[in-house]
């Protein structure tokens, strides 16, 4: 279930547009098992995910001193925190069908951050966070360290272009290990508003996967990216 934290930054509109690229396998595993795949943080491409900043690592050491678990607690806890990540923007981003799809056969769910909220399901062994990350310069500026979350709230300016906005499960007080990452429930109809095909796609892909969504009881909006229409002149 989604839990408001008030320090955790996120889009005052609940309308705000968010979209997730992805392949059909990982779609129809989703649809499927009516459950959402995290990574767990620290299995993620950038090595920086869920660490700090250097003047905030410095701060740290400082007080790790006197309490050297207090820097190892951080380090572990990387392996205790699982991520879906989101992208914001009002409109289908050309650079995330190149990124995060590795073919013509990928596709996009769009949703809103509303939605997003509403779809996580209640959980008995942990609670799910929704924030928005904050791009800063890892060698200058601090990353508060007063709340848990915010080392996953934070990444390093080079990667602003991913507007990225994330849910985030912390199983910290739970006794569940997790390997590359775990599953959660969600409600697929309030998470899902529309499908997009990817631009490059042909019409039987287009055809398949609306059969597909069918046979397996959804009723989604399927569209064709018109990033690849035709021009007026």
């Amino acid at each position: 279930m989604y839990i408001n934290n008030p320090t955790i930054k996120l889009p005052e509109d609940p309308n705000t547009i968010v979209w997730k690229y992805l392949d059909l396998s990982k779609f129809l595993d989703l649809l499927m098992s009516e459950k959402l795949f995290m990574s767990r943080s620290d299995k993620f491409e950038d090595q920086y995910e869920g660490t700090f900043s250097e003047p905030t690592f410095e701060e740290i050491k400082k007080l790790s001193i006197d309490n050297p678990d207090f820097l190892k607690y951080y380090k572990t806890h990387r392996e205790k925190v699982a991520i879906s990540s989101w992208h914001i923007n009002e409109y289908e981003s050309f650079a995330m069908w190149q990124i995060f799809t590795q073919n013509s056969e990928g596709l996009a769910i769009q949703s809103t951050i509303g939605r997003l909220q509403q779809s996580l399901v209640t959980e008995t062994n942990f609670e799910q966070y929704i924030g928005e990350v904050n791009y800063i310069d890892y060698k200058k500026e601090h990353i508060p360290f007063d709340d848990l979350f915010f080392p996953f709230l934070f990444k390093r300016k080079s990667f602003q272009y991913e507007g990225e906005v994330r849910i985030i499960t912390d199983i910290g007080e739970s006794d569940i290990k997790i390997n590359e990452g775990l599953k959660i429930n969600v409600n697929i109809n309030q998470l899902i508003e529309k499908i997009y095909i990817h631009p490059k796609s042909e019409n039987w892909y287009k055809n398949l996967v609306i059969q597909l969504v069918k046979q397996l009881g959804f009723n989604f909006t399927i569209e064709k990216s018109d990033l690849e229409s035709d021009i007026l002149i």
